[in-house]
């Protein structure tokens, strides 16, 4: 049984300052767990705590019913992976996938039979005797990993393990890292600020921001439900668009018109208390628009406009095309914490209005500096309180 619960649990360093605050998280036995979020938010504190490389201030944690606050990180029977590999140069991948059995003082015939095991899951038979310095970088990635299967610990734990790779073969050791846990079915945490790894990764995500754990859920419901701005704004790709709006009654007014409130989002509005005139903060996804061309019939919930296409960018399937709107930016502390971390604060602003990204058909003919006609789907629309960040239309867990 390898269940991992934090308690409650506080890492304050002797300057005061708090890495992580007090916070709750059941991971359950055989999940997929991944801690995500932007840097200096605690994941990696949070995982170092599990693996025994940090002491807990205050909390308890708990890994496969057993209080491990205090015992020392040889004795939690958990694995680690880190992000710089961390292979000893003169020794063979046969001789650093089997070290840690050496120094344990297990039989040799123990030893090339579990590491025999993982070189098969992990497609490193051919180079059992090379060194390290004539592997590539995913491989020696895999003998990391080989490293840590071979122990056949309760707990594996990844930090950031695929960032020092290039951007095709992440996605190639992205896949074999999900097999790999998929076919083992040992629990795991794995640390990453990159959000494509998290969603496409873990059975559920943590999103963390500033020492605490913003929302835990699916990957599907991250996005399809984000519990507040930080957490909208981070999961997604391209970020989603926020811009003001206001709602008055069973009508949602935007910088691209006045829309009624679709059922579903105002059956939600009435659970949180009422739909009375307020401002608020519309959430809108770039995958959310379309040309209005390439629809093949007008749908009740699609709001159309007209707008000048500023940039078009060509993925081949799909084209990004961005456009402004006359509208002031949104002002939140959770926007501007996720500009800052993505490097976005320095860009230079729009004057008094702000620059939106639609994602659309490849069949789109939309152009740089010509008009287009585009709809929204408004039942996707997502609406933010504007003095807390808090979604009013998230669905009840």
């Amino acid at each position: 049984m390898a269940e991992i619960q934090f308690k409650e649990i506080t890492k304050r360093y002797p300057d005061g300052f708090e890495a992580v605050k007090a916070i709750d998280l059941d991971i359950k036995d055989g999940e997929f767990m991944i801690l995500v979020g932007p840097s200096g938010c605690g994941k990696s504190t949070a995982l170092r705590m599990i693996a025994g490389l940090e002491d807990i201030t205050e909390g308890d944690l708990i890994i496969g019913g057993e209080r491990v606050n205090d015992l020392a990180p040889r004795d939690r029977d958990i694995a680690m992976v880190f992000q710089n590999y961390a292979l000893y140069p003169h020794m063979t991948v046969r001789e650093n996938m089997g070290f840690a059995l050496k120094l344990a003082k297990a039989d040799k015939g123990e030893i090339d039979r579990k590491v025999g095991e993982a070189a098969k899951i992990l497609d490193l038979e051919q180079h059992l005797e090379r060194k390290p310095a004539n592997l590539s970088g995913g491989q020696r990635q895999r003998v990391a990993m080989g490293r840590a299967i071979v122990r056949d610990p309760k707990v594996f734990l990844m930090d950031e393990p695929l960032s020092n790779l290039d951007a095709k073969l992440r996605v190639q050791m992205r896949t074999q890292v999900a097999r790999i846990q998929h076919q083992l079915g040992t629990t795991m945490v794995y640390v990453t600020h990159d959000q494509t790894e998290a969603m496409t990764l873990g059975d559920r995500v943590a999103v963390m921001r500033a020492g605490l754990i913003q929302q835990v859920d699916t990957p599907a419901r991250l996005y399809e439900d984000p519990a507040n701005l930080f957490v909208a704004g981070f999961i997604g790709s391209p970020s989603m668009n926020f811009l003001p709006g206001r709602l008055e009654g069973d009508i949602v007014k935007t910088p691209f018109g006045d829309t009624p409130l679709p059922e579903k989002l105002r059956s939600r509005l009435q659970r949180e208390g009422g739909q009375g005139a307020r401002d608020v903060i519309l959430g809108v996804r770039p995958e959310h628009f379309e040309d209005a061309a390439v629809e093949q019939e007008e749908h009740a919930d699609r709001m159309r406009f007209r707008t000048k296409v500023d940039v078009v960018e060509s993925m081949g399937s799909e084209l990004y095309v961005y456009f402004d709107i006359e509208a002031p930016l949104v002002d939140s502390p959770d926007l501007s914490e996720l500009a800052a971390d993505s490097g976005m604060e320095d860009l230079p602003s729009h004057g008094e209005g702000q620059q939106i990204v639609a994602r659309l058909s490849a069949e789109s003919k939309a152009s740089p500096g010509e008009e287009v006609e585009l709809s929204l789907d408004t039942t996707q629309m997502k609406l933010f309180a504007s003095d807390t960040g808090h979604s009013m239309t998230a669905a009840a867990a």
